[in-house]
């Protein structure tokens, strides 16, 4: 686990969020706050919100939700509909703090009981540990990888695994039958916006069999803001006054400016086979004995 880490053991009221306005209709978070201290993290600003440190208090203060699983298996007995959950959207559900805890391993395996579809958002190569489990899953795994620069990466992202380690496990995610692919997230302007940059990232990402690629823009929320600013005054200094202008009154980048994003990710992602799965339902869990001898 990451050195100089508080890892505090607590107990949640609950698992599973309603989410509004997005492709799927709950999220799951089995960790507060998150150890890959990337500088540009849109949770951040969800510390902020809570009246937390969005700095050291974001990426070296872990809360751990210990019963976290044991919450879902209940939450999830009670849904009626077939819902997608998105596991991992404000924090990494395969930070570091979990090859000891292991709470993102029994998320799923309460899952796997759901027949839900599954949405996975992570940064880190551990993911390949539950193959076991996720080929039992109607789940699509989304590896965060915004540059396969190795240096813009150790700089902006410094405790997330490298590119080619994230490269490597969609590889054999997909050769497992998993829907895996790259969400090239964020797009840093004038770092990894160049259609060169785009291009690398999506040459490696067909290279590993990735059967989708999608990008999305930088978003920065107050909350986030100092940090990406600090992290451009300290490694990209002649970035920094655009940036403070670009995002002066807003977290999202200018339309024009998305716009021309989207069109070079287009003509980068035609270059390329991305061949999507067809929608696979796991086999059904077998039942209980005991409810076998019922009927």
């Amino acid at each position: 686990m990451g050195s100089g880490v508080i890892y505090r053991e607590i107990t949640a009221k609950s698992a599973l969020t309603r989410v509004q306005g997005m492709p799927f209709a709950w999220s799951l978070n089995p960790y507060v706050g998150c150890e890959r201290g990337c500088r540009y993290c849109y949770a951040r600003d969800y510390h902020a919100r809570r009246g937390r440190d969005t700095g050291a208090g974001f990426d070296r203060e872990i809360d751990v939700k210990v019963n976290f699983p044991e919450l879902l298996a209940g939450e999830l007995r009670r849904l009626r509909k077939r819902e997608t959950v998105a596991l991992g959207t404000a924090t990494d559900p395969y930070q570091q703090c979990e090859g000891r805890y292991r709470i993102t391993r029994r998320t799923l395996e309460a899952l796997v009981a759901s027949a839900l579809p599954i949405v996975i958002i992570t940064k880190g190569s551990m993911v390949v540990r539950d193959i076991d489990l996720l080929v039992r899953l109607d789940v699509t795994v989304c590896m965060s990888i915004g540059t396969v620069s190795t240096e813009l990466a150790r700089t902006s992202e410094p405790h997330a695994s490298p590119p080619q380690a994230r490269l490597e496990a969609v590889r054999r995610l997909v050769s497992a039958g998993i829907d895996a692919g790259v969400l090239a997230a964020p797009i840093l302007p004038g770092l990894s916006d160049s259609e060169a940059s785009l291009d690398a990232v999506a040459a490696a990402a067909a290279k590993a069999g990735a059967t989708f690629l999608s990008t999305r823009p930088l978003k920065l929320d107050p909350g986030v803001k100092p940090h990406y600013f600090a992290f451009l005054a300290e490694r990209f200094p002649s970035l920094l006054a655009s940036a403070e202008a670009r995002f002066a009154d807003r977290a999202n980048p200018e339309h024009a400016y998305v716009d021309a994003l989207e069109a070079r990710a287009r003509r980068v992602r035609s270059r390329y086979r991305f061949v999507e799965r067809p929608f696979r339902r796991p086999p059904a869990p077998a039942e209980p004995s005991q409810l076998r001898l019922s009927i």
